[in-house]
C-alpha cells in the first residue's frame, strides 16, 4: 500500500487532480472560520454551548457536523451543504412520483445536466429560506444574558445575513462541482467528509484529558478502557466496510445477436445489487424526524409536550428503540425509491439479457425485487446498529459523545464511504498507467516514460 501511494505522485496527471481536490478543501475549511457581519462571536460561542445542554443540541450537534463547525461560529459556511443534499433528495424523491422528471432523469446526459441544474435552484432557494429564519432567531433570543448577539438587528441585517450565507452555500457548492470535474472523488462528499474530520482533534484532546497519562490521579478512564476502545474502533470501521462494499450478484446472460457482419452478446456478466442501497439516508431522515419533537419542545411551553420530548432523549431506550425503528423503515422506502427492477428487466430485455433459469420481463422484476427485498433487510439492521452505537458506547464507558461519534453514526460511514470510492479512482489511473493499487501486493510493474 506505501508503494501504491508512492506511486501516486509519479503520474502528473492524477498529482495535479489530487493537489487541486486537497487546495479547494483548504479553501474550504478556511471559509468556515470567516465570520458573519454583524455578529458578536463570544456571546454567540456561550449560546451554542448553553444550546448543547438542551433537548435542541442533538440536532444543532448534526447540523454542525455536517457544516465542519461553521454554523457554531455562524461563519459564511455557517449553512454548509445541507441545502445541497436536502435538494438533491427532494428533487430524487420528487422523480419517483413526477412523471415528467422521471421521463428528463432518462434522457441521458442532457436530462441528467438539467435535473442537476434544477438541483441549484433548489439549493439556492432552500438557502434564502434557511438564512433569513437564522437570522430572525438570533435577533429574537429568549435567553436575557446571551441578548445582544447581533449588533444592529433589523431588515439591513436580515438581507446582509441571508447574501451572505446564500453565497456561501453557492460558493461550497461551485467548490464541489469543480473538485468533481478537475479533482479526484465526488466533490460534495469530500467536503462534507473534510468537515467531520476536522472534529477528529478535538475528540483526540477529549480523548487525552480523560486518559490523562502524565497525570494518573486524574484520569477517568483505565489503560483496559482505552485498548477496548481501539480494538472496537478497528472493529466496527472493518464492519462498515464489509457491508458497504457487500454485494449480490445476479448472473446475467446476453444471447447472441446478428448485426450486418458482426455478432453481438453471447457472453455471461453479472448484476450487482447492493447490501446497502441506501447509503447513509435512511440515518438523515430518521434523525431528522426523531429529533424534531425535541426541537419544537424548546419553543412549545405545553407541560405534556414537553414530557413527550423528554422521553425522545439521546441515550434513552425509547430514542435508541425508534431510532433503529425509523432507520429500518427509511432504508427500505429510499431502496424503493432508487431501485427500478421494472426500467432494469425491461432494459435487458430490450438488449437481448436474461437471468439464467427466469422469464425475461415481468417475472426478471419479480425476482429481482424478491433478491433487493431480502439484502435490505441485514443492510437496514446493520445501519440501525451502527446509528444507536455512539449513544450506547458513551453511556457504557461514560466518554463525551463527540469521541464515541466516531465508534459508529453518520460521520463513520461517510467518511468510510466516500474514503473507498476516492481510493477506487485513484486506483483506477494507477491500473490505467499499469502501476499496482492499493489492493494488491508486488513490486512496481512499469515505469512512466
Amino acid at each position: 500500500m506505501l508503494n501504491a501511494f508512492a506511486n501516486v505522485f509519479k503520474i502528473p496527471d492524477l498529482r495535479k487532480k489530487i493537489i487541486f481536490t486537497l487546495g479547494l478543501i483548504a479553501v474550504y475549511r478556511v471559509g468556515t472560520y470567516i465570520p458573519t457581519p454583524g455578529i458578536d462571536g463570544a456571546r454567540l460561542a456561550q449560546y451554542f454551548a448553553h444550546l448543547a445542554q438542551t433537548q435542541g443540541g442533538a440536532l444543532f450537534g448534526i447540523m454542525n457536523m455536517f457544516s465542519g463547525g461553521a454554523i457554531s461560529r455562524l461563519t459564511i459556511f455557517a449553512l454548509g451543504i445541507m441545502p445541497y443534499i436536502s435538494s438533491s433528495i427532494i428533487l430524487q424523491l420528487l422523480t419517483a412520483v413526477i412523471p415528467a422528471l422521471e421521463r428528463l432523469a432518462k434522457e441521458g446526459e442532457a436530462g441528467h445536466k438539467k435535473i442537476v441544474q434544477y438541483t441549484r435552484y433548489g439549493t439556492i432557494g432552500l438557502s434564502v429560506v434557511q438564512s433569513f429564519f437564522i437570522a430572525l432567531w438570533l435577533e429574537n433570543m429568549k435567553i436575557p444574558q446571551l441578548a445582544g448577539i447581533v449588533q444592529f438587528p433589523g431588515w439591513p441585517f436580515r438581507i446582509l445575513t441571508v447574501i451572505t450565507l446564500t453565497s456561501g452555500t453557492a460558493f461550497i457548492m461551485w467548490l464541489g462541482e469543480q473538485i468533481q470535474e478537475y479533482g479526484i472523488g465526488n466533490g460534495m462528499s469530500l467536503l462534507i467528509t473534510a468537515g467531520i474530520v476536522s472534529r477528529i482533534p478535538t475528540a483526540l484532546y477529549q480523548l487525552y484529558a480523560l486518559f490523562s497519562p502524565f497525570a494518573p490521579e486524574k484520569a477517568q478512564i483505565e489503560p483496559f478502557t482505552l485498548i477496548l476502545m481501539v480494538i472496537m474502533l478497528v472493529a466496527v470501521i472493518v464492519a462498515v466496510i464489509v457491508v458497504t462494499q457487500g454485494q449480490r450478484k445476479i448472473p446475467v446472460q446476453y444471447a447472441k445477436r446478428v448485426v450486418g457482419r458482426k455478432i453481438y452478446g453471447g457472453q455471461s456478466t453479472f448484476l450487482p445489487l447492493r447490501v446497502n442501497q441506501a447509503g447513509v439516508i435512511p440515518i438523515i431522515f430518521a434523525q431528522s424526524i426523531i429529533l424534531f419533537p425535541a426541537t419544537v419542545a424548546g419553543f412549545i411551553p405545553n407541560q405534556a409536550f414537553q414530557k413527550f420530548a423528554q422521553t425522545l432523549t439521546k441515550g434513552e431506550w425509547v430514542y435508541n428503540s425508534m431510532y433503529a425503528i425509523l432507520i429500518i423503515f427509511f432504508a427500505y422506502f429510499y431502496t424503493a425509491i432508487t431501485f427500478n427492477p421494472i426500467d432494469i428487466a425491461d432494459n435487458m430485455k430490450k438488449y437481448g439479457g436474461f437471468v439464467p433459469g427466469i422469464r425475461p420481463g415481468k417475472q426478471t422484476a419479480e425476482y429481482m425485487d424478491f433478491i433487493m427485498t431480502r439484502i435490505t433487510f441485514p443492510g437496514a439492521i446493520f445501519l440501525a446498529v451502527i446509528a444507536v452505537l455512539p449513544s450506547l458506547i458513551s453511556g457504557w464507558l461514560k466518554i463525551p459523545y463527540l469521541v464515541a461519534s466516531f465508534f459508529g453514526g453518520t460521520g463513520l460511514l461517510i467518511i468510510v464511504g466516500v474514503m473507498l470510492d476516492t481510493m477506487k479512482q485513484i486506483e483506477s489511473h494507477l491500473l490505467m498507467r499499469h502501476y499496482e493499487g492499493f489492493m494488491k501486493r508486488g513490486k512496481l510493474k512499469a515505469r512512466m516514460s
